[in-house]
């Protein structure tokens, strides 16, 4: 049998250029790019990667990870191999940190809270050099009841209405840790409008489109075409609420990442 050594890979990438982490035939994907960079700077070594969860297209990250299995030959210097990522890596994915693991570690199930950010302006248009890294939405909302209906999502729900196909999901009832909306002071620019929003949002795992669904039925409520009542509604777990306002991916960050 061939032994094999497992490494826990921190990433940062900005995610607009790319249709999400899943590798796809004809698509550039986080780990696709990932794949190809690894194929370069381990020539001729068997190796594979194990995502820590799919982001969508135009999703970025401050702190992801991957797991890595290398056969036969161990990385024999940490250091080294970073700089050598990271040189032929494109500008917009980052390795941080290489650390040895055991081959116990499930990178999926061992995980113990992500945090997401969802970056956010409304009313006006913004400068073009917004998009990669903020939501514009360009009707006014009532932000007060917006920031007043984020805690509602804190604590144990059924999510059913907040994924777009709920029969690939077993477990519709998750547990979020903390919901609330805040205005950004995280990050800024000189092309930046003067008031934008973060929604931050942690919990253990979440489904395919949740927190986007989630940021969805916000904006509806602050367009006046959801209520604090339906908004209640749409978490138990027999309702007939579907949200059907998806946010756009671009806003989107995950932004911690911890493990067990």
């Amino acid at each position: 049998m061939r032994k094999r050594y497992y490494y826990l890979i921190r990433v940062q990438f900005l995610g607009f250029r790319y249709s999400g982490w899943q590798k796809q035939p004809g698509q550039r994907t986080i780990e696709g790019m990932l794949h190809k960079t690894l194929k370069f700077i381990l020539p001729q070594q068997k190796f594979k990667i194990l995502g820590a969860g799919r982001t969508d297209a135009k999703v970025s990250a401050l702190d992801a990870a991957f797991q890595l299995i290398v056969e036969e030959t161990p990385i024999s210097n940490i250091t080294d191999f970073i700089n050598l990522f990271n040189n032929n890596l494109p500008s917009d994915i980052k390795v941080l940190i290489v650390k040895y693991i055991d081959k116990d570690f499930n990178i999926i199930k061992d995980s113990k809270s992500k945090e997401y950010r969802y970056f956010f302006s409304f009313g006006e248009k913004n400068h073009p050099f917004c998009a990669p890294y903020m939501a514009n939405i360009l009707d006014d909302l009532d932000i007060d009841i917006m920031i007043k209906a984020a805690a509602l999502y804190t604590g144990t729900h059924n999510f059913k209405a907040y994924t777009a196909k709920p029969g690939e999901n077993k477990q519709l009832t998750r547990t979020i840790t903390s919901c609330e909306i805040i205005e950004n002071t995280e990050i800024n620019a000189s092309f930046f409008p003067k008031r934008s929003y973060i929604l931050r949002i942690c919990g253990k795992g979440f489904m395919r489109y949740q927190v986007r669904m989630i940021m969805g039925a916000l904006v509806q409520l602050g367009r006046g075409l959801l209520s604090i009542h339906e908004i209640e509604s749409s978490l138990l777990e027999d309702t007939e609420i579907k949200i059907s306002y998806v946010a756009p991916g671009s806003g989107l960050v995950l932004h911690q990442l911890e493990f067990e």
